[in-house]
């Protein structure tokens, strides 16, 4: 029999399975009934509810096991509609378990499958050999104001002509060469543009191989203090569609990121495509859980205890720094711990139950230990192949939100006083690993939460006693010099600089060629100027090539009036639709609106400065001319933060531990 390669699933009361299989693509349907578990304080007192439940859908007595132990309650075979209605009769006194587990994750679970993988696949290898065809598609303009579909491009190949001739092309080709992924920018958006018209041409569409389409409403939600939106989807069955402009996994992980959070989670890359990192990892919990017979809680119910103000103080004070003093410095490194909060879950057995009962072994612990490993794994293999560097950065993001997740109110998984023992330890760690430092004659520059950056001899060494004494593996990044750039007070800022590496390739944090809401402009000259600059291998040599960089800044100064509009574009995402006070965000919602588009919180929005000083912006599609003295300003701003390397230095400055 060939080998089966999952890449679809849909669930429900059955589980829809799309694989590739000797060449040929094979749909199947097992059955997967839903079923929770319920616990009652005094089941007496329901007795009534209980008899019906039995009698009505076979609810039994039984113990079931949670992260905290065995409870005794009922297993019931209903779904989410009968749990919420005992919800309201027993006016929430009840404990309800597995009500929410996605049907497809139940099914993968309980038979320790998942997607992506052929049979004997460790679900934790780095190693993903997809079997699957995949067709490019491209279609010009911007989907929210609904345009005529008047052209597209598929693979390279153009199709044009009237609305209806592009749409039946379209359609035709799918239909001819039956993908397995399609990839489109905007697809989400453009989903809903294209089912519209073909309803009004009588045409239908070809996307989904079993012609039904699962759908997900638009929403605006926080993230990290982050308004975030995501668009409504449109998604077919039995193939993959991704939206690559809009998908944070697929930007950061691509093909193999997503197919490597479906084989995490037990979800269809199609959703793994669509959720955030943080959805991710509680999947993977969840997914965890049911695999190990564990009950995952519907609505958590472990209230914060009370505590004293001075416990509060003590334990609530988040992630260590030290602030750097702003300047250009000399050979330096950067000593960066991999996945510390994770590395402190798994190293100091951390879990919700362990926090009160130290000596269990913790669920989260053990969960997230393979994880973990495969992260050390790909950080590993992604120096000698570039390959491994998306599902790098997928599982990166992954165990970065899974701290987070553990002081968040309604995770299934955490607690907030395990999110205080995680950020404490850490400040033990970061504290001990500055005073090993400084005791082997170091100095530190600058540290946060989980990296150091020092100055000295012996780098390896350091390196190695900080790994000894807290037991945790260290990244090393050796730069031939670096600047760390002030704050607007002067002092200098946590989380932006930039330096060359000893490989000769120049790394930047927080200014405008790594922003993604710079003008590519704007973006586009730090990028030339740094290339300038990364040939300087010391402080010495940088200092000789300044004239040169100022050339390349005095060009795109000069050059920025025959600048094209669609260079000029700054990318924003809006918190808010209604403002307090007059500023560009609040004029490009307002011209957003005069083009029939409306904005949602969260949603990112296009456009250029047409007059700063009156508030006119245009939207990005109907741009013809941008305010120049507003747009050197940003020139400026962005050569400043460049210039901050070639600043006299002041060798009695007193750098700030």
């Amino acid at each position: 029999m060939a080998e089966s390669w999952i890449f679809d699933v849909t669930g429900g009361i059955c589980v829809d399975l799309w694989s590739r299989e000797g060449g040929r693509v094979r749909h199947r349907r097992e059955e997967c009934p839903p079923s929770f578990y319920l616990s009652l304080p005094d089941p007496n007192l329901h007795w009534e509810m209980l008899a019906e439940l039995d009698d009505r859908y076979g609810a039994a007595e039984c113990t079931f096991e949670t992260i905290s132990g065995p409870v005794d309650g009922y297993r019931v075979p209903a779904d989410r509609k009968v749990a919420e209605a005992i919800e309201r009769q027993t006016r929430g006194q009840v404990s309800l378990y597995d009500v929410d587990v996605r049907a497809e994750q139940r099914y993968f679970a309980r038979r320790g499958l998942f997607p992506c993988a052929r049979e004997g696949e460790s679900r934790f290898s780095p190693d993903i050999d997809a079997p699957l065809t995949v067709t490019e598609i491209r279609v010009p303009g911007v989907p929210y104001r609904a345009p005529a579909v008047t052209g597209t491009l598929v693979d390279g190949k153009t199709l044009s002509g009237s609305e209806r001739t592009v749409l039946a092309d379209l359609f035709s080709l799918v239909e001819a060469t039956d993908p397995d992924v399609i990839l489109c920018p905007h697809a989400d958006a453009w989903m809903q543009v294209i089912e519209e018209r073909a309803q009004g041409y009588g045409l239908e569409m070809p996307f989904s191989r079993s012609g039904r389409y699962r759908r997900l409403g638009s929403r605006s939600y926080w993230s990290y203090g982050r308004r975030e939106f995501r668009e409504a989807a449109v998604i077919p069955e039995g193939r993959i569609l991704i939206d690559t402009e809009e998908s944070f996994v697929y930007r950061e992980g691509g093909l193999a990121g997503v197919f490597m959070a479906a084989r995490l989670t037990g979800l269809s890359p199609n959703l793994t495509s669509r959720f955030t990192p943080g959805t991710l990892v509680s999947s993977y919990e969840i997914y965890e859980a049911v695999r190990r017979g564990i009950a995952v809680p519907f609505r958590k119910s472990d209230p914060e205890r009370v505590r004293r103000c001075s416990s509060l103080r003590a334990a609530d004070r988040g992630g260590m720094m030290f602030q750097p003093e702003p300047r250009l410095y000399g050979r330096t490194a950067q000593l960066d711990f991999t996945s510390l909060y994770p590395s402190i879950i798994v190293r100091y057995n951390l879990s919700p139950e362990t926090i009160a009962f130290p000596q269990r072994r913790g669920f989260l612990a053990e969960a997230l230990a393979p994880l973990l490993d495969l992260r050390i794994s790909t950080k590993s293999l992604k120096k000698g192949d570039p390959a491994y560097a998306g599902i790098d950065s997928v599982l990166k993001w992954m165990l970065v939100t899974c701290f987070g997740y553990t002081g968040y109110k309604n995770a299934k998984f955490g607690n907030i006083e395990m999110h205080e023992r995680i950020t404490g330890i850490s400040r033990e760690i970061l504290l001990s690993a500055k005073e090993a430092a400084e005791e082997m004659g170091f100095s530190v520059l600058h540290g946060i939460v989980d990296c150091l950056w020092v100055q000295g001899e012996g780098v390896r060494a350091l390196q190695e006693r900080i790994e000894r004494e807290t037991g945790l593996p260290l990244e090393r990044e050796d730069y031939t010099w670096l600047v760390f750039l002030p704050q607007a007070d002067g002092s200098g800022s946590y989380n932006r600089y930039f330096g060359r590496r000893a490989d000769g390739t120049v790394k930047v944090r927080g200014i405008a060629a790594r922003r993604r809401d710079a003008p590519s402009y704007i973006s586009g000259m730090q990028r030339d100027l740094l290339a300038v600059m990364g040939e300087a291998e010391t402080p010495a040599e940088l200092s000789l090539c300044e004239e040169r960089v100022r050339a390349v800044y005095r060009r795109y100064r000069d050059g920025l009036s025959g600048a094209d509009p669609a260079d000029l574009v700054i990318r924003r995402r809006i918190s808010r639709t209604d403002y307090s006070r007059a500023c560009c965000e609040a004029a490009a919602v307002r011209a957003f609106r005069d083009h029939g588009v409306s904005p949602a919180p969260g949603m990112e929005i296009a456009y250029v400065v047409r007059d700063a000083s009156r508030l006119l912006v245009d939207p990005e599609w109907d741009a013809g001319f941008a305010d120049l003295h507003y747009y050197r300003s940003l020139v400026d701003k962005a050569w400043e933060e460049i210039a901050c390397a070639f600043r006299p230095q002041d060798p009695g400055t007193t750098q700030r531990r």
